[in-house]
């Protein structure tokens, strides 16, 4: 892919994304979805977010990422069910992955 693919690319992704962003306030007062719709497609929105962190903690390129990086989300996960501050989740995350790191567990 050369530099003028990339930057229509680029460009098409853009304009999508444009396009999508003004879709939704422009048709919401014209669309009306059943409460089962909006009931999956808010079920759908989280399960694909589990779906990310889950790929993200365990995965690393093709291969297992190790338990550090679970057990630092797994933590992470439980104080901000909890409700800790934002950034009482990072560093007590990172801290944990750290520490498990630190004691020699990939």
């Amino acid at each position: 892919m050369d530099a003028t693919e990339l930057l229509i690319a680029v460009g098409v992704l853009g304009l999508g994304t444009f396009g999508f962003r003004f879709a939704g306030p422009a048709l919401r007062n014209r669309v009306h979805l059943s409460a089962r719709a909006e009931r999956l497609m808010t079920l759908a929105a989280v399960v694909l977010l589990a779906a990310l962190v889950a790929t993200s903690a365990l995965i690393e390129g093709h291969d297992y990422a190790g338990f550090a990086r679970p057990a630092g989300v797994l933590v992470g996960g439980v104080l901000a069910w909890r409700k800790a501050p934002f950034v009482l989740v990072v560093l007590a995350a990172a801290a944990t992955a750290a520490l498990v790191r630190l004691a020699g567990i990939p």
